[in-house]
């Protein structure tokens, strides 16, 4: 008998708790399954992750929809909307709620972003809208019908609304539009200690600032205080002591391009913008000007091309109106050089070979003149070109014209004289090279000049004119030496 058996008096011996065995039988729980890679190694978005989204979106399974969409940044989220189905976009801000970053609607292209704020509820729309920053909510109300655009705008308090309303009746593409209203503005006999106070204890701050700015009463300008400057500064020292005087600013009517060009010109971060009584108003950050220099060159690559404000999210009967304006006025310069074609039917007659060989001097000089085209069109957007360079600028294309036309005229009459067997029609067709390479260079930096000078933009303009006059001076130029040389011999 041991310790064990004999139990304390006055106290029954009792069993001891008998632990059911562990459930073998029963498999443990799947892991959750791993999540994709959102990108790929060109810095695409995987179609694992695309996959991966859709099906939790049909399945709505918000657990799964926001490990896979929480830790997205906006570009990010703004790719995958995209890349959804029209339907499932909708579905999935209203999954994600108060998770869906807003922001991330300005960097979707405009057809997508319209659709989904019809196919969203009102109520959702406000809320999101409120939560951007003054720049980003202009940037998405703009877009917008007058009538959706005063229903959210009701539901802002009267500061705020007015704030946004007087945004949205600056003009299209200015300072006034790419602007935020969020700024911190001092009175100059503010100390450094108040502004730091101040900036440590306001709650309505804008996200991100890199400038104190300080203001007189009326709220004009004295100039701004960087912050690493009011870091280093003592207490009790006057911001108005240690201003820099503000020396580029913008008003509220200037062209963003104009803006844009100032930033890159003296490498800002940020930029103070004027109303018309020189108050200040707003600032203009280098994340927008990011933005407006994208813009401004895709805009002036489609231009070129003819196909204006088309994007790949249109749908095709858009983009089919959109491109046929301008493919009709190619086809009526079509005819045009056509006709001058007819004025030497006789001459093809007896020449055959003319036939063939007229469309490569004419498509010789379309592409020396889209070259020349491009970098004129260019100069004059980036203000590269001004009154000092001009004639410099003009001479040096016509001179790689001259050059380029005398070194083709070589290869192509040295080419027509060994396939023909004929020196002359090589000599013919050598010497019209030359005359239309020298017409694509004047016609590919004057007319992008001259439209410039009346107003119009040389981007959307140049192209068709100058096809016209390579076309029309190549055919010419081919068959006028032909009927001549031959003529006369």
């Amino acid at each position: 008998m041991t310790d064990r058996d004999i139990a304390p008096p006055g106290a029954e011996a009792t069993a001891p708790p008998v632990v059911p065995a562990a459930d073998t039988s029963a498999p443990p729980p799947p892991p959750p399954p791993a999540l994709p890679e959102v990108r790929d190694e060109d810095g695409d978005l995987t179609r694992d992750f695309v996959e991966a989204v859709s099906e939790a979106i049909a399945a709505a399974d918000v657990e799964r929809l926001h490990a896979l969409a929480e830790d997205l940044h906006e570009a990010d989220l703004a790719d995958l909307i995209e890349a959804l189905d029209a339907d499932e976009r909708p579905r999935l801000v209203h999954l994600l709620g108060d998770e869906f970053e807003f922001s991330a609607l300005v960097d979707v292209d405009e057809t997508v972003r319209v659709q989904l704020i019809d196919d969203l509820p009102h109520e959702t729309v406000v809320e999101g809208v409120k939560d951007l920053d003054s720049d980003d909510a202009v940037y998405i109300l703009e877009d917008l019908d007058e009538a959706k655009q005063d229903a959210i705008l009701e539901t802002f308090p009267a500061a705020e609304r007015l704030s946004l309303e007087r945004s949205l009746d600056y003009p299209e593409e200015s300072a006034g539009r790419l602007m935020q209203t969020e700024f911190i503005a001092v009175p100059p006999y503010w100390t450094v200690g108040q502004v730091i106070d101040y900036c440590r204890e306001t709650e309505d701050l804008p996200d991100d600032f890199y400038e104190i700015h300080v203001v007189e009463p009326s709220f004009r300008l004295v100039g701004t205080v960087a912050l690493d400057k009011i870091l280093r500064a003592k207490r009790l020292i006057p911001v108005g002591d240690i201003v820099d005087e503000v020396r580029v600013t913008a008003r509220v009517d200037e062209d963003r391009e104009e803006v844009a060009r100032l930033f890159e010109r003296y490498d800002l971060i940020s930029m103070p913008v004027l109303d018309e009584g020189d108050r200040l108003v707003g600032v203009v950050t280098a994340d927008d000007v990011v933005d407006v220099v994208k813009e401004e060159a895709e805009e002036d690559l489609r231009a070129l091309a003819g196909v204006g404000d088309e994007e790949i999210s249109d749908t095709v009967w858009y983009a089919t109106r959109n491109r046929f304006t301008w493919l009709f006025v190619n086809l009526l310069t079509a005819f045009l050089a056509a006709s001058v074609i007819g004025l030497f039917e006789d001459t093809i007659a007896r020449i055959v070979a003319l036939a063939a060989l007229a469309p490569v001097v004419a498509g010789q000089g379309g592409v020396a003149a889209t070259q020349t085209m491009t970098v004129a069109v260019r100069a004059l957007a980036t203000r590269e070109v001004g009154s000092l360079n001009l004639a410099r600028f003009v001479n040096r294309e016509v001179m790689v014209a001259f050059l380029n036309g005398l070194a083709f005229a070589v290869i192509v009459g040295v080419s027509v004289w060994a396939w023909y067997g004929q020196i002359q029609l090589g000599m013919v067709v050598g010497g019209a090279m030359v005359l239309n390479l020298i017409a694509a260079g004047l016609a590919g930096v004057g007319i992008p000049l001259v439209i410039e000078k009346f107003g119009g933009d040389p981007a959307v303009i140049s192209g068709v004119f100058v096809t016209t006059v390579t076309d029309c001076v190549g055919f010419f130029a081919v068959l006028g030496l032909a009927t001549w040389w031959f003529g006369a011999a």
